[in-house]
């Protein structure tokens, strides 16, 4: 089947790098896909070249486009569909594609709620068609997480000391490996201190606090600057580390199925919506109290507890929470589910 795939790019390449799992786990399934962006430029280091050749990627339009829709439009994180796309999607024969809407990743309740709600179109050039609602979540009430088949078998086979050692990454004797991908963030300093306190070596992805953090390299913190990752050496540092610091939804998920400690830092929202949204996870995930008060302080919400908690208790969350969330079938199987298509 083919998929037309839609996505805006906003900020930070969270939008893009979720759209591009999805389309590249389409692909492996048999799929053909038009991925629609409006700024395709962080695929450059994000999926370099060779690409699959199931996945076409196309210029969002800005006008219309003689095209013919696919079997199945996913409007990605409410991204608003082209006016003129839309009107070939009613106008396509022998029928209209199904329409989903694909929503942004929370553990909130109103997710179980809204999952798979319908949205009829009664007005403009869509009036006619309806549109679903495919929420993300982390129970079976909710539409899962992206997951490509085989993953925790690669996981449970790698070997990542010797991925770091290939690298030049490896740690010092004693020392602990921390990934850090971060919005800007006035709390490097505090974390940059507590890390400390234990010899660690402190992998900065590029980003706003890159060049920060490797201002605050001192004793006890060893500073190594990384390049751009591809996708899966991005995930592979997820699992080869002791301690992942995280951000917005991409990497947020990866470092669950990675099964390691980590600590997210949520994207801000400026009506602090975000605090409920931090909340609600820590309490789905039943994240320790004592790692509840490190998240809280990295996203500014609380005082930085005096020291880091030992990482051994929160690594055994971590990998129950792992060990919970395979249980349930993947985003893409169970979308697939939804539509009544199969690979």
């Amino acid at each position: 089947m083919l998929w037309d795939l839609f996505c805006r790019v906003i900020d930070n390449h969270g939008d893009l790098g979720v759209c591009w799992r999805l389309a590249r786990d389409l692909a492996e399934r048999g799929q053909q896909v038009r991925l629609w962006v409006d700024d395709a430029r962080a695929l450059a280091w994000m999926a370099p070249p060779p690409r699959p050749a199931a996945i076409e990627l196309c210029d969002w339009p800005a006008g219309d486009v003689d095209v013919t829709p696919g079997d199945i439009v996913i409007e990605a994180f409410g991204c608003e569909l082209p006016p003129a796309f839309v009107a070939r999607m009613a106008a396509r024969q022998p029928g209209p594609p199904r329409w989903i809407n694909l929503e942004y990743l929370s553990a909130e309740d109103y997710v179980e709620r809204s999952h798979g709600l319908a949205s009829p179109q009664f007005s403009g050039p869509g009036a006619g068609l309806t549109k679903h609602f495919f929420y993300p979540g982390f129970t079976e009430r909710t539409g899962g997480l992206l997951r490509e088949p085989g993953l925790a078998g690669q996981i449970a086979a790698f070997d990542g000391s010797a991925w770091l050692q290939q690298r030049s990454w490896a740690p010092a004797p004693g020392e602990r490996v921390v990934s850090l991908f971060a919005y800007a963030n006035p709390q490097l300093p505090a974390l940059a201190q507590a890390l400390a306190g234990q010899p660690t070596l402190l992998l900065a992805c590029p980003g706003p606090l890159q060049a920060q953090a490797l201002a605050l390299a001192g004793p006890g913190l060893r500073v190594l600057a990384l390049p751009y990752l591809a996708q899966p050496d991005y995930d592979r540092l997820l699992w080869a580390c002791n301690l992942n610091l995280v951000r917005g939804e991409d990497s947020f998920v990866r470092a669950q199925w990675a099964g390691k400690p980590f600590v997210w830092q949520i994207y801000p929202q400026h009506d602090d919506a975000h605090h409920a949204k931090l909340q609600a996870f820590m309490d789905r995930a039943e994240l320790p109290a004592d790692w509840r008060a490190v998240w809280r302080a990295w996203n500014g919400l609380a005082a930085w507890p005096t020291d880091l908690p030992p990482l051994a208790p929160v690594a055994a969350q971590a990998r129950n929470w792992r060990e919970q969330l395979l249980g349930q079938p993947d985003l893409l199987t169970q979308l697939q589910g939804f539509l009544g298509v199969s690979s």
